[in-house]
């Protein structure tokens, strides 16, 4: 930990801790290692040579292991013949710095430190940090911001330091997913491909290490968008991530709606019934997006699958008005028109946006009609309404065979470059009896999306790039103008696949794995676009989070949309539509809920599903 870029310690969005660089004898360890071990533990190891009559191999291999709570435990382990005196300094600093400035480039100098009990001390005008040690140093330096040691490593023997990083006047921290019961199923996948197994194991770790609580509700557990960036809440990523996890259960689905609900804005003005959520950048070609908005439309969707997953009568009926009040708002916000447009006067009317929209719309008149409410018809009329419109004024005919336009811009041009934003016309949300929504494009022009999405332009052969490679703009680090985004090439695959269009799904899954592989399992929220070569590995992202909730997520979607799990558990049925080609040969899905109860499905490699456990009663629909 040098001090530089993003590196550190962090709570609440401060850096409680910069630098921490250690010394054995006077020279800094050779770095042979760094891997993350959990989502919220990492491993470094180094080594060197104390002893002069060692040659060329190091006789001290130093292990430091570092998690997010704000411990790191530095061991050395001695290989020498003889006894070794060495002495030990870990230089401390710190900026206090604010997450923002820190993104931006603008952090301060570190401050001057203070010598405390056991360690250091920092102090700033908004709060302090401090370290201290297990064993106490033997010396602390205020002035150079240094803690001195000098050990016995015998033949053989190890000695330890453990440093702990807290916020002055703070207590310990403890993770939510450690300290509670998960609201997830420890489901388990199994068959020929090994790598499916460890991508699910890896994605449950992550996502049971972002889960939060609500401070005022504190058995309503939801998702942090991920780490070290957006670690507060993200409605729209906690609703989407809640969403492709509810084939682990419906508890974090239900503390996540029953945790937005309170956010939801009163009164009668345009706004209300909205879940507020922040900007976010849409690239180059559009202006930033309200992430409020899609929270707003990914609201009753969840509600309507994840009573179809089994969510109990009593908190869907909980959870009901909320979501009338979002397809109030919906259906307030559009008026006498046909598409929903940007909050912002003069904006775009987004392509993304209306697959939301309508897919709201169709989902959430569902959920009335079931519940016994009135409003499903008019839904479903101006859904009706919305497609017709859109089949004509988004589609771009070209010589390629055509596509969807990104946007129309207020004066109605369309904004035609290609990006990952269309997979989502392909994610339509689940109905009765395990039949999809229908969606925004026709057959024909499905088919066309599903060439455009599956050819090179898009696939990098890691996942989905964010903006095709041939549009102008295009830059493989580009949040959204070129990166792979996992939760966007899983919603790719599993639009694909259940469209019948599976070559396509099946070579953007493989990337996927490939880069899950890459990236030990644990990926992060997106990585460059480059294209996948022989021999080569996907580039990580500087500013990605790692773990995050909607890649982790993803890591349960995908193998689910390999088994086609579609289920009505308010009508007692489960419907199987598998990928049939088998694109990772056999899968076993152990572990996982519908109805409160285990659900277990094998795939063979001829594409046929089976069910090996199910609730009582749960039919297996056609």
């Amino acid at each position: 930990m040098t001090g530089q870029g993003l590196e550190g310690f962090y709570r609440a969005g401060r850096r409680l801790l910069s630098r921490c660089r250690v010394r054995v004898s006077g020279r800094e360890p050779l770095a042979v290692q760094a891997r993350m071990t959990a989502a919220d533990r990492a491993r470094f190891v180094g080594t060197l040579r104390a002893s002069p009559h060692s040659g060329p191999d190091p006789d001290i291999v130093v292990e430091r292991i570092r998690q997010a709570d704000g411990t790191e435990r530095i061991t050395l382990h001695s290989t020498a013949l003889r006894p070794l005196r060495v002495p030990v300094e870990v230089a401390l600093g710190t900026d206090l710095a604010e997450l923002g400035a820190i993104a931006s480039g603008a952090a301060p100098p570190e401050l001057a430190a203070s010598v405390g009990d056991s360690g250091l001390r920092w102090s700033g005008p908004t709060g302090g940090s401090t370290v201290t040690a297990d064993p106490p140093p033997a010396d602390a330096l205020a002035s150079a911001g240094l803690l001195r040691w000098e050990f016995e490593l015998p033949p053989g023997g190890s000695r330890s330091v453990e440093l702990r990083v807290r916020p002055e006047g703070a207590g310990p921290v403890r993770a939510v997913g450690r300290a509670a019961a998960s609201p997830l199923a420890p489901a388990q996948a199994s068959g020929d491909d090994p790598r499916v197994q460890q991508l699910l194991l890896t994605s449950v770790e992550d996502l049971n290490a972002l889960l939060l609580r609500d401070p005022a509700h504190p058995s309503d557990l939801h998702l942090a968008a991920g780490a070290p960036w957006r670690c507060g809440p993200a409605p729209a990523d906690a609703l989407a991530a809640a969403r492709m996890t509810l084939p682990l259960g419906t508890r974090l689905a239900a503390g996540t709606l029953r945790t937005l609900a309170r956010t939801q804005l009163p009164g009668t003005g345009p706004q209300s019934g909205m879940i507020p959520g922040p900007r976010r950048d849409a690239g180059t070609h559009l202006p930033p997006g309200c992430t409020g908005t899609e929270a707003t439309l990914h609201f009753p969707v969840l509600l309507a699958e994840a009573r179809r997953w089994g969510l109990p009568d009593t908190e869907t009926e909980e959870m009901l008005p909320a979501a009338e009040r979002c397809l109030t708002w919906l259906r307030t916000i559009v008026g006498d028109g046909t598409y929903l447009c940007d909050p912002h006067p003069g904006g775009p009317v987004r392509c993304e946006t209306q697959a939301h929209a309508h897919r709201a719309a169709l989902l959430g008149a569902d959920l009335l009609d079931a519940c016994g409410r009135p409003g499903g018809t008019e839904l479903r009329q101006w859904a009706q309404a919305l497609r017709t419109a859109f089949r004509e004024a988004f589609w771009i005919d070209d010589l390629g065979g055509g596509r969807p336009a990104a946007a129309r811009a207020a004066d109605g041009t369309p904004v035609p470059h290609l990006g990952a934003g269309a997979a989502h016309l392909l994610d339509t949300g689940l109905l009765g009896g395990g039949e999809l929504a229908p969606g925004l494009l026709d057959k024909v022009q499905t088919e066309q999306l599903a060439r455009l999405l599956g050819g090179p332009a898009m696939d990098s052969g890691w996942g989905l790039r964010g903006l095709a490679a041939k549009e102008a703009g295009y830059n493989p680090f580009g949040h959204r103008t070129g990166a792979v985004r996992v939760h966007e090439t899983a919603i790719a695959v599993a639009g694909l696949a259940a469209a019948g269009y599976e070559k396509e799904a099946s070579a953007l899954l493989r990337g996927a794995l490939s880069a899950a592989e890459a990236f030990d399992y644990r990926l992060p929220e997106m990585y460059a676009g480059e294209q996948r070569t022989d021999g080569s590995a996907p580039l990580p992202h500087p500013a990605a989070c790692r773990p995050a909730a909607t890649a982790a997520a993803a890591g349960v979607l995908l193998p689910v949309a390999l088994a086609g799990i579609r289920p009505d558990a308010p009508a007692g049925t489960v419907t199987l539509r598998p990928v049939q080609c088998a694109p990772v040969g056999e899968i076993v899905l152990t572990g996982l809920r519908i109805a409160g109860a285990p659900f277990s499905v094998r795939v063979s490699r001829l594409g046929l599903a089976m069910v090996e456990e199910a609730a009582d009663g749960l039919q297996l629909g056609v």
